[in-house]
């Protein structure tokens, strides 16, 4: 008799034990990008925290659809590029404002927490903090062309022929940065902006000599350098990178003017079901090694303090190359575009792309 009521008094706890654990389990439903999540991070996370996290691999495009389909249910945490959000926020109110009291800010790059603070920023409330990031920097042949330091110097005439750039509205940013103006600044004065636009006209159509090719993949342009067709490019701080690898003399370099950067951010959907576990996982990625892991899945870099000291040497010496503090500190990140000022740059491209 002992026996049996100890034997159901044990069962009896193992039950409301299980159903304890199950009661306290947590998902984290997260709509990112490709590597942002690797495998081994979600079980380092959960094995800290209990908290599985359930990934969708996403885009801006997608990400903006899904939460605008659901009125921003669905998903717990979400990571749109900073460009994204403000507009999104506007127009279908998907998004809650970040508690910054609840992210570990010294676990992030101040530059890009204060950076993408701003570009978040809707009625005067921040809906984003920074993760992974990117540029368009220089790729240069350091040993064919050794002063070229700014986007403005692919336009020396000795250089005719050599280079290469993306006929794209980047390029049109970087150059009104090199040639003393500042295009965001000018973002919502469509007057103002149109007469950047002319400047930065006028000089792409005289670097047109210059040109080799207006490269549009990122392979054409890796092997365009390979080849030595181009010796100078405007491109994605990667393809530096790669090359560099193979070819010592190839360089990704920061431009004086500053590099033009991108920034995946986290966000808050509007109905996120685990908030909690949204700023668990938030400032667990952002931890230097964890961020080293990311680095290595996704192939850039993130906003987390001292996050490349675990990176692969090879890659960690490039980067630092590349962006000691004073060139990350001097990146232009790239804030919402206001309605109508693409219509703009493509005009600009169009009549570039035509002269003769």
């Amino acid at each position: 008799m002992f026996k049996s009521k100890l034997f159901l008094s044990t069962l009896f706890g193992a039950a409301m034990a299980m159903m304890a654990t199950q009661a306290s389990a947590e998902t984290l439903r997260l709509l990112t990008w490709g590597g942002y999540a690797p495998e081994k991070v979600v079980e380092m996370f959960k094995a800290e925290t209990g908290i599985s996290v359930e990934v969708t691999n996403s885009n801006n495009e997608e990400m903006i659809s899904k939460l605008r389909a659901t009125g921003g249910a669905g998903f717990d945490l979400a990571q749109p590029s900073q460009d994204r959000i403000s507009g999104a926020q506007a127009e279908y109110d998907i998004y809650k404002p970040i508690n910054l009291s609840k992210i570990d800010a010294s676990l992030m790059i101040a530059s890009m927490l204060e950076g993408t603070k701003a570009n978040t920023m809707y009625n005067g409330k921040v809906y984003g903090v920074p993760h992974v990031w990117g540029t368009s920097a220089l790729t240069v042949n350091t040993t064919k062309a050794p002063d070229i330091k700014d986007y403005i110097d692919l336009c020396n005439p000795k250089y005719a022929g050599k280079v290469s750039y993306r006929m794209k509205r980047p390029t049109l940013i970087a150059f009104a940065f090199s040639m003393g103006m500042d295009p965001f600044a000018a973002y919502n004065d469509k007057a103002a902006y149109q007469k950047i636009l002319d400047k930065v006209e006028a000089k792409l159509i005289s670097c047109k000599s210059n040109v080799k090719a207006y490269w549009s993949g990122g392979d054409a342009l890796i092997n365009l350098i390979r080849s030595g067709e181009i010796i100078a490019a405007m491109a994605w701080d990667g393809s530096g990178w790669k090359v560099n690898a193979e070819m010592p003399a190839v360089k990704t370099i920061a431009p004086t003017s500053g590099a033009l950067g991108w920034i995946d951010t986290f966000a808050l959907p509007k109905k996120t079901k685990a908030e909690d576990a949204a700023y668990k996982w938030i400032n667990f990625v952002m931890r230097p090694k964890i961020a080293a892991m990311i680095t290595e899945a996704a192939g850039n870099f993130t906003a987390a303090r001292n996050g490349d000291a675990a990176v692969e040497e090879s890659k960690r010496m490039r980067f630092q190359e590349t962006f000691p503090a004073a060139a990350i500190d001097n990146i232009k990140w790239y804030p919402p575009v206001p309605a109508g000022l693409e219509d703009m740059e493509g005009k600009v491209m169009d009549r570039v792309k035509a002269a003769k």
